[in-house]
């Protein structure tokens, strides 16, 4: 598993997942291997096949050696995403031979091809059929139907007490910098019923948390025909807090029904984390028109007033890019003034980059890469000085925090305002020898740093 660096906080997802996902089982099947790369979205399309294909009969091998063929499913977000794609596509290809590639990047077969000619095949994003069929070609089937059984929650890349829970594909929102909507297409949201019931099952296999996730989460339902609720995220939010779990909410764009959730955020019986990830992007006006996203920084900021009036203890995370092209000093020095009003809890930032197809290529005025970097540099030191005085006034609170991971010197866990990979931890160091990962605690912190706490069990 990769990690962030120290001290620094980019909102940036696992840039390679290659875990052992089953125990080996006696018999002849053949076996696949997954590299998973880019989001949380990715990572549940890999875990969709690889249930997919347990259910076949067919293995899951933790390595390139034992495996009969590796699906690689790709990122095609940046052009630095791209790189890192053929890069992993052409390790499995010098590794292993027989590879099938899948993922945003897929929709780009031509880009694929033209570095590694000698792939299997290649697949689109979302395209399970068309990644099973050429996993059937390459590896026929062999199962067993006295062993092969699939297993009640399905193949999971993550640790069993957490879940994404996908609920709906594609966006509907037409950002100059972003090829999602091309990749993926309009939004498509999956039935509530659906989404409950896989919920449902995740939950009674011991999920203690699950990570809503979409490309736009508050638009969640909004694609229906004749629909009975103007917001259905809003119904689906109430009832996915009914079953026990935590449940956060990431990707919501901070639409006028968003408020609606704050109440139920606010009461700890509803199940709702009082938690919000938000994509701001930006905060002067001029930088956002550019963007074509919606160009009301200073409402955001009484909106942001109004969710901490009504939930104090609401953690608010975005993330913003900087050196986007014709941002000035001047605009620039705006979102840093922002963020000093905002105090966001949690912050990542990318700095702008060329994607192929995107429509901001051809913006004017870009911006020079050390420009970028200096503003990134100051960017984060802002968000990071914001950051260390919030964690500091936690300091002597109580609160209940999921265990993630238990080793010899302390127990690293999270609390309500941390999601996993992109946020801060909560560590014990003392006496948590008898914690287990899923273990919801008590701790009273009693130290701060700059993104993470220490607490001791209460």
């Amino acid at each position: 598993m990769a990690h962030n660096p120290p001290n620094l906080r980019p909102d940036i997802s696992n840039p390679r997942l290659e875990r052992d996902l089953s125990t080996v089982r006696p018999g002849v099947q053949p076996k696949v291997g997954m590299v998973s790369l880019g989001c949380p979205k990715a990572l549940v399309d890999s875990e969709r096949i690889l249930t997919r294909l347990r259910a076949e009969g067919y293995g899951i091998s933790p390595d390139y050696a034992g495996a009969d063929a590796v699906i690689v499913n790709t990122c095609g977000f940046l052009d630095s995403a791209k790189a890192e794609s053929l890069d992993a596509i052409g390790e499995a290809m010098a590794a292993n031979g027989r590879v099938i590639v899948t993922g945003c990047l897929g929709a780009e077969p031509d880009y694929i091809t033209g570095a590694h000619p000698k792939v299997l095949a290649v697949t689109g994003p979302h395209q399970y059929e068309q990644v099973l069929d050429a996993v059937h070609k390459a590896v026929p089937p062999d199962p067993d139907p006295f062993v092969d059984l699939l297993p009640a929650r399905g193949v999971s890349l993550t640790p069993r007490h957490y879940s994404y829970l996908k609920i709906s594909e594609g966006c509907n929102h037409a950002c100059k910098f972003c090829i999602i909507p091309d990749m993926r297409g309009k939004l498509s949201s999956r039935p509530q019923k659906a989404v409950m019931r896989e919920a449902e099952k995740l939950v009674e296999a011991g999920v203690r948390e699950l990570l809503v996730i979409s490309q736009d989460t508050s638009a969640y339902g909004t694609d229906w025909k004749d629909r009975e609720s103007k917001a259905p995220i809003l119904d689906l939010a109430r009832d996915l807090g009914t079953l026990g779990a935590w449940v956060r909410l990431h990707y919501v764009y901070p639409y006028p029904h968003v408020r609606e959730l704050i109440p139920a955020m606010a009461d700890p019986a509803s199940g709702l984390l009082p938690y919000l990830d938000i994509p701001f992007q930006h905060a002067h006006p001029d930088v956002l028109r550019r963007m074509a996203r919606p160009a009301a920084a200073a409402r955001t900021l009484d909106e942001i007033a109004a969710w901490r009036r009504d939930c104090p203890d609401i953690t608010l995370r975005s993330t913003f890019i900087v050196g986007y092209p014709g941002e000035t000093e001047a605009e620039f020095q705006t979102l840093l003034d922002w963020l000093d009003e905002a105090q966001l809890d949690r912050v990542g930032c990318f700095q702008y980059e060329n994607v192929a197809g995107a429509r901001s290529n051809a913006l004017p005025d870009h911006v020079a890469p050390e420009v970028k970097q200096d503003r990134w540099d100051r960017f984060m030191e802002k968000a990071q000085a914001i950051s260390e005085a919030k964690l500091a006034a936690k300091v002597g609170q109580r609160m209940q925090v999921l265990v993630d991971l238990v080793e010899d010197d302390a127990a690293t866990c999270r609390t309500m305002g941390d999601a996993p990979e992109i946020d801060g931890h909560l560590y014990i160091d003392d006496g948590f020898e008898g914690l287990s990962a899923g273990d919801l605690v008590t701790v009273e912190v009693d130290e701060a740093g700059e993104y993470d706490l220490w607490g001791r069990l209460v």
